[in-house]
């Protein structure tokens, strides 16, 4: 176990911490004590059939889902009681870096997204009693964890928003993650996973952060000098002022945790590998949300496992930045098109709830 300052409350607060237990992981073996890292808005209604489930992205926290969330939001916490599950291997909930001996560091296990959507559904069904969701939303990983919570509990989900992500990682993303992946373990100070602090990996997430500077944002951003965006004004001050000193604040095994689980997102895994019986199996109302100019996520991807929906409907969201385009740089432009499809995705009329 080491200490990382970056995810501290001052900096990813306020967030609380649930108790698992012992919990058992799809490819063999337990997080001894595993522990969710979750914040609240709203309070769950008396029926308890206001609950929206928003999952975390690839290197982000609950924090970054706080400007999704307000009074003048679909995501209202005065309607509905909102729910951000920190995944696991993040920083916050149970990861390399904060797990005791014999799970910290190298001798964290593999997890998967089965296991973060089964643990987020002991979280809410132990802890609030919850029996049915509203609305699960996220954004990339977190759209990976809303594919899994429609198809592995389809009564209980009424309505889903994958939002820059898909339901069955392609070849073509397995192959990037896999460089960002070698950026991070061909650094020798990564050590095979036992370094005393992240700075010792700080060329490994330069290069890492290099990478999605290539990726996660679009040619046009480029083109179009859209440095503003992050708040900077220069090209030079977004990769060396912004995006590499964000990545080189993080845990290197906390990213290689997350990187293997998304190279294997594939909600195809609940019924033998056949995507389209496994997408069938979906009775949530859902609006699949690609954004146009995402280059890990293209619409084509998303739109092809949309049409094996039942009554889905695809929903594009125009953003210049790309997948980068969830961190809402564009401010209302970005988010007035994101309330927009929740805003018609909440007011469908859903089934009764399951007793």
């Amino acid at each position: 176990m080491i200490s990382n300052e970056f995810y501290s409350q001052e900096n990813h607060g306020p967030y609380e911490l649930y108790s698992l237990g012992d919990f058992e992981l799809e490819d063999g073996g337990e997080i001894p004590d595993c522990k969710l890292a979750y914040n609240t808005f709203g309070e769950l209604n008396k029926a308890k059939d206001n609950a929206i489930i928003i999952p975390t992205w690839f290197s982000g926290t609950s924090k970054d889902y706080e400007a999704y969330i307000g009074e003048d939001r679909a995501l209202n916490p005065n309607k509905y009681f909102i729910i951000i599950i920190n995944q696991i291997g993040n920083g916050l909930s149970s990861s390399p870096h904060n797990s005791p001996d014999l799970m910290s560091m190298s001798d964290f296990p593999n997890v998967r997204i089965g296991d973060d959507v089964r643990a987020q559904h002991q979280l809410i069904t132990d802890k609030y009693g919850i029996k049915e969701i509203a609305l699960v939303v996220g954004g990339s990983m977190g759209a990976q964890q809303t594919f899994e919570w429609a198809v592995r509990y389809p009564d209980m989900v009424k309505r889903a928003a994958p939002i820059a992500g898909t339901a069955k990682n392609t070849q073509h993303d397995f192959l990037f993650t896999e460089t960002l992946i070698e950026a991070i373990t061909s650094d020798p100070g990564w050590k095979s996973g036992n370094y005393q602090s992240n700075t010792e990996i700080a060329e490994g997430l330069k290069r890492h952060a290099n990478i999605w500077a290539v990726m996660g944002l679009s040619t046009e951003f480029y083109k179009q000098e859209k440095w503003e965006l992050f708040g900077v004004d220069t090209l030079d001050e977004f990769i060396t002022g912004f995006l590499q000193p964000f990545f080189q604040m993080m845990d290197p095994n906390a990213l290689l945790t997350m990187a293997w689980k998304w190279q294997r997102g594939d909600v195809s895994r609940n019924t033998n590998g056949n995507l389209e019986e496994a997408l069938g199996r979906i009775k949530a109302k859902m609006f699949i949300m690609p954004i146009d100019e995402d280059m890990f996520f293209p619409p084509r991807d998303c739109e092809a496992e949309q049409k094996m929906i039942p009554g889905s409907e695809l929903k594009v969201v125009h953003s210049i930045a790309g997948h980068f385009g969830l961190f809402g740089g564009e401010g209302s432009y970005y988010h007035d098109q994101i309330d927009k499809h929740l805003n018609e995705l909440l007011a469908i009329p859903v089934p009764d709830k399951v007793i």
